[in-house]
């Protein structure tokens, strides 16, 4: 079997993704910056059927995420499917009047070079495979600037243009690319932005496999 990779695993939004894909039969490798938060998760997702491990790594790392990505593929097999869902630094979310470009560095780090480092080291087991579906999962800041929110808004505005990059050029190859949009904060027990719900809304973009850009609630909400 393959495997998922959710780089930016944690007790929310990723643990409902690594219960949804692991009923599915898929393996899962936890990417994040702290092991033992790691092993924690992994036992917890173990103890409910889910074969998964943890390998750490810091997204503003190239090498070290590539790396756990390398790490991952040999230990839990090759990754089908990567979703690349780490939650933004407050520190990246200054006025817009405020912002140096010194201070950009960090979102484009997380946000630019994080992505295209991670994508770049599964893609060539998924072109391997003859399929793989690559998720980008990112807040509201990606579809409307918010000026409050400058970091974020500019380097989710370079993610979303990779993505789709990726989306239009890989299709034809059996490789979907896709991008998830969560207004505002994750709620659990919201109807709409549920860890569980946006787990089930993530595995349909990747059974259904059509267009780039879903939304997981309306932008106003």
């Amino acid at each position: 079997m393959t495997a998922l990779a959710i780089v930016g695993a944690g007790p929310g939004l990723g643990a409902a993704v690594a219960r949804r894909f692991g009923r599915e039969g898929y393996d899962v490798a936890l990417v994040a910056r702290d092991q033992g938060r790691l092993d924690t998760l992994a036992g917890e997702l173990a103890a409910g059927g889910v074969t998964a491990r943890g390998f750490a790594a810091d997204v503003r790392d190239p090498q070290s995420l590539a790396a756990a990505l390398n790490a991952a593929g040999q230990a839990v097999g090759p990754i089908e499917i990567l979703q690349y869902s780490p939650v933004p630094h407050q520190e990246f979310m200054r006025p817009v009047l405020s912002t140096t470009h010194t201070d950009l560095l960090g979102p484009v780090e997380f946000s630019v070079y994080g992505p295209v480092a991670a994508v770049q080291q599964v893609l060539p087991g998924m072109r391997a495979l003859g399929r793989g579906t690559i998720l980008f999962v990112n807040g509201g800041t990606a579809v409307v600037p918010h000026p409050d929110r400058a970091g974020t808004s500019i380097a989710f505005a370079a993610e979303s243009a990779y993505g789709r990059l990726l989306h239009d050029r890989l299709a034809a190859e059996g490789i979907h690319v896709a991008q998830l949009i969560i207004p505002g904060e994750i709620i659990p027990g919201h109807p709409r932005k549920d860890p569980a719900v946006l787990a089930e809304t993530l595995w349909s973009v990747h059974r259904d496999r059509h267009g780039f850009r879903h939304f997981a609630d309306d932008l106003d909400s």
